[in-house]
């Protein structure tokens, strides 16, 4: 059986992007699958699909393709299926034109599949008019039928009166339709999306670490849970919270975060795919919203073994947790309050996360694709069967719509006849799955379908290095009688990367592999999966003297690098508190000797301007016993030596005459970039020549610490 998905755009990391990811990968085991993008935005989808599954788009919307639409003309002409007032129903989307007709009624009539599923609102409506009989029409709705406008709500009514079938996400949602629609020619029931168990290491539930993760939207009101945090902060200072994620309430929600100061506890991530490593990386899950359709977060985050504080709001969370087992479920009438009652009595009982963790494992077993593939099975059986006598097609387009499609240019038509292919049948480039094990050390496995034959050497060189120095280690052969692993279909072979071993200079670290006695090009490796979740809150280590961290990591083009840190002695942030005066900064000193050097220990700004503009900072001891010490950086003190538009200063430890400067940064834990995420808010002061100057602090692209100076009329 052939089933094809029809989605607005595969190229996402969206919650129905990764939906139709999964079923689409549990029904190629048994089927051909396809499934057709309306829209192309890049060269390849960041959620990768099942090598079995076949992409297409109808739509090249990639500004550097050569066979780029984004100029074509029809997309300038209205589309005749929906009119809605784009800035409220399709914020931040592409807007259907006349172009999309052409394409999506092309394909519909085009297709062979024997089962069409659409996948949202406008594309159910598409399926209903231009859709034949020939196929199985399936809707799909990722999203709640109350937290529709009105004018959806009714394009989507009046889809269900005319499809075959149309599916929810939850039972509450499928009832809610059958209300409002009860004359529905549809089968509607609900089949709740499929989460596979990922291929990776579950939780400790030991990093004090809270994780949600969504669009930064207002339905999913992060900012109860930043408050209800906030409530609980002074009472568990080892607990950090991280919210992963874009959309249009980042900046609402930097401001909120600032302004509590919560700054050094709270972190906005950013989007990041796969989720489920991060996930791993969680103590406990968190769900704030006052709509939940399904759920997807939930399942994904029981799956890395995380027990769930989530809203008992419509509709999905209440059937997943199961409330008091796997999870908490705090009504929305509980407010801010009641959710951080429900936080405190998870983050202060590990003996519950632990044995809420074991039950949630289970629960999330239930989702598995293989499990909701059933359910999809049986409706295309059911439907299949009734098709046993001809029936006649669905009416014709309106005429005036007929007549624009025949007035169009020959080059245009055959465009619509012609849909873009995504170029993925090519073979799979060699690919691998790093970890970061908890002794410091760094394991990369790699998948043998997709390499080189012959004897192949992992190879590990510096980015930019004029000496070229790079660590190669042979990739062990194959076992004949190993089993092939289930994710890969070939196996996995394992190199490990160990600090007192390998030599991996500060910087960052490409990674290959190489045939060696060959002139073969050595290939750069993908990387499919990146674990940090030991690295949680880990200092970096100091062993033969020297001050070592690594971070292995999926880099910007989707290949693996790894982030290494090399030093004969480094200060570590611990924690830093602004106010309009200055920073107060708490730091470690990693080094031979720690203690006896912080003895004589200044912090010297280091002007980039020149010496004449340094200035030097006292430096405290915690207790004779620690390597601790505290510093403040006087505000007014920068803003008296200010000289140019942008002035910056490096921190430094000083230990006295003769030693060597001794950066002050944070490069533990798993963060590689804390510019972007570790950042506090920023002071404005008046120079009494340059006038009005932004003061911050902030991590450079080291990250180790600084503190700017700018003038405020040139901030970006």
């Amino acid at each position: 059986m052939k089933i094809a998905f029809l989605i607005n755009n595969a190229y996402g990391i969206g919650g129905t992007i990764r939906a139709v990811v999964n079923l689409s990968g549990a029904l190629a085991a048994t089927h051909e699958v396809e499934v057709v993008s309306v829209h192309r935005v890049q060269d390849e989808p960041s959620l990768p699909l099942d090598g079995r599954v076949t992409l297409t788009s109808l739509i090249d919307m990639r500004r550097e393709s050569v066979s780029s639409e984004r100029d074509h003309p029809s997309l300038r002409q209205p589309s005749v299926m929906f009119r809605y007032p784009d800035a409220i129903e399709r914020p931040g989307r592409i807007s259907y034109s006349a172009l999309h007709d052409e394409r999506i009624e092309g394909w519909l009539c085009r297709t062979d599949a024997d089962v069409v599923i659409a996948t949202r609102p406008d594309l159910n409506g598409y399926l209903v008019r231009y859709g034949r009989s020939s196929y199985v029409r399936i809707g799909q709705e990722h999203l709640s039928r109350a937290h529709l406008s009105p004018v959806v709500r009714e394009h989507q009514n009046r889809a269900v009166r005319e499809l075959d079938a149309f599916v929810t996400v939850s039972e509450a949602d499928a009832a809610d339709y059958r209300a409002a629609n009860p004359d529905a020619r549809a089968r509607i029931l609900c089949i709740p999306n499929g989460v596979p168990q990922p291929a990776v290491e579950p939780s400790t539930l030991d990093s004090n670490v809270i994780v949600a993760a969504g669009r930064l939207v207002g339905v999913k009101r992060y900012d109860r849970l930043i408050d209800a945090f906030a409530l609980l902060a002074s009472d568990h200072p080892a607990w950090s919270l991280r919210i992963y994620g874009g959309g249009t309430a980042e900046t609402k929600l930097r401001r909120r975060i600032k302004r509590l100061g919560l700054y050094d506890r709270v972190f906005l991530m950013g989007p990041v795919s796969p989720i489920e490593t991060e996930w791993a990386k969680g103590a406990i899950a968190a769900v704030s919203s006052d709509f939940e359709s399904f759920g997807m977060t939930i399942v994904e985050a029981m799956h890395c073994g995380v027990p769930v504080v989530a809203t008992d709001c419509p509709h999905g969370p209440a059937e997943i947790i199961h409330h008091g087992d796997d999870g908490l479920l705090v009504p929305l009438e509980a407010g801010v309050e009641g959710y951080a009652r429900a936080l405190d009595r998870l983050m202060s009982d590990a003996d519950l996360r632990a044995s809420m963790g074991k039950v949630a494992l289970q629960t999330a077993a239930a989702y598995a694709p293989h499990n909701v593939v059933h359910h999809y099975e049986s409706l295309f059986r059911q439907f299949s069967r009734a098709r046993t006598a001809p029936q006649p097609d669905k009416p014709k387009a309106p005429l005036w719509s007929r007549l624009r499609t025949v007035l169009s240019s020959r080059a245009e038509i055959r465009d619509a006849e012609e849909p873009v292919e995504s170029p993925r049948r090519k073979k799979r480039r060699p690919t691998a799955r790093v970890k970061a094990t908890p002794d410091g050390s760094v394991s990369v496995r790699l998948e043998r379908a997709t390499l080189p034959s012959g004897p192949l050497d992992f190879v590990a060189r510096l980015r930019h290095d004029p000496e070229q120095r790079e660590i190669r280690i042979p990739v062990p052969l194959p076992d004949a009688d190993a089993d092939a692993d289930a994710d890969t279909g070939g196996g996995l072979s394992e190199i490990v990367l160990y600090p007192d071993e390998h030599d991996l200079t500060e910087g960052r670290w490409n990674c290959y592999i190489s045939s060696p006695g060959t002139d073969a090009k050595p290939k750069r490796l993908l990387c499919a999966m990146s674990e940090q979740a030991r690295l949680v809150g880990r200092m970096p280590v100091l062993q033969d003297g020297r001050v070592t961290a690594w971070i292995p990591h999926t880099a910007t083009d989707g290949t693996l690098a790894i982030r290494a840190w090399q030093r004969p002695a480094h200060a570590e942030v611990t924690g830093w508190r602004v106010s309009p005066e200055g920073a107060a900064v708490t730091a470690r000193l990693l080094a031979e000797e720690a203690v006896r050097l912080l003895e004589e220990a200044t912090v010297i700004a280091v002007s980039r301007e020149g010496a004449e503009y340094d200035f030097t900072l006292p430096a405290s001891r915690f207790s004779r016993s620690e390597a601790e010490f505290t510093f403040t950086i006087p505000f007014e003190r920068a803003l008296e030596l200010r000289s140019v538009e942008h002035d910056v200063w490096d921190l430094r430890l000083s230990t006295g005459e003769g030693h060597p400067l001794i950066p002050v940064g944070r490069i533990g834990g798993d963060i590689i970039d804390r510019k972007r995420i570790d950042t506090v808010p920023a002071v404005r002061l008046v120079h009494p020549d340059r006038g009005l100057t932004r003061t911050r602090p902030f991590y450079t692209v080291g990250n180790d610490l600084a503190l700017s100076l700018r003038d405020a009329e040139i901030e970006a």
